[in-house]
């Protein structure tokens, strides 16, 4: 299981004191809290309005912070098409592939980024949890669903990285998320993998998740409270993608989808 006990463990125990006694689940009525001021720049993200979802089968529940931030591969194709056009097509691909093929509620992850590093809103309400401090449960690591916010990368990166536009959107997205949070990046990002049995977010990403770290750490200006050494890339021989958009488990048999 990932580790959470670095110094950011002393803002973990500081939300877990908000949301003990029975509230793991919030209600709409807490979102009418105010949001807490951040000074790390949120970055533009498109909304689900913008790029044309389609409306989900039942509204997604609103759920407590979540205390560690997936990464993902989205097992799509590398491609050269950097457009907002073709970002916004994507997202519809995406919740057409796990709406109609899966058969879930909408959009499994909380967040997408194209490979020309658009970052848009996955599943319903995101963002009006994540302005106040909440999550909603996803469906995009299997039996973690309940305490993780899910960042899907458009590609597949078993032996290629992600191009320069989408890490960088990657890294001002966790960053943004980790202040939002108040979460420690190098206690709080993880890979797929971490948790279920999968090649996800593909061997040649997963190895550069400490350079990741490093690099949201450093935007926020806590690179000094603990570097990473990056990790050599080799073959995971973890399951990798039966399909198109096939990423890995993502729903446990007790979590709704």
């Amino acid at each position: 299981m990932p580790d959470t006990s670095s110094f950011g463990r002393r803002h973990f125990m500081a939300r877990a004191a908000a949301v003990a006694g029975g509230a793991a689940l919030l209600g709409a009525a807490d979102l009418t809290r105010s949001a807490p001021a951040h000074a790390y720049t949120k970055p533009r993200v498109y909304t689900r309005a913008e790029w044309g979802a389609r409306p989900p089968t039942s509204p997604a529940q609103i759920i407590a912070a979540p205390d560690h931030l997936v990464v993902h591969h989205m097992a799509f194709p590398n491609s050269t098409d950097y457009s907002l056009s073709h970002a916004f097509q994507l997202s519809r691909d995406c919740q057409d592939l796990h709406m109609d093929t899966n058969g879930w509620a909408d959009t499994g992850q909380q967040l997408t980024i194209s490979r020309g590093g658009y970052v848009m809103e996955g599943r319903n309400r995101s963002l009006e949890a994540i302005g106040k401090g909440a999550n909603v449960m996803g469906a995009q690591t299997a039996n973690e669903n309940g305490h993780t916010l899910g960042i899907e990368n458009e590609g597949t990166y078993t032996s290629v990285l992600p191009p320069t536009a989408l890490w960088n959107a990657l890294v001002q997205t966790l960053a943004w998320l980790c202040d939002d949070y108040g979460l420690d990046p190098h206690a709080a990002i993880v890979g797929h993998r971490d948790y279920n049995s999968t090649e996800c977010p593909g061997d040649a990403l997963y190895a550069k998740l400490p350079q990741l770290r490093n690099d949201v750490a450093t935007a926020l200006g806590a690179s000094p409270l603990r570097a990473e050494r990056a990790t050599p890339y080799v073959r995971s021989n973890l399951p990798g993608p039966r399909r198109r958009g096939d990423h890995g488990p993502a729903v446990g048999p007790r979590e709704g989808s």
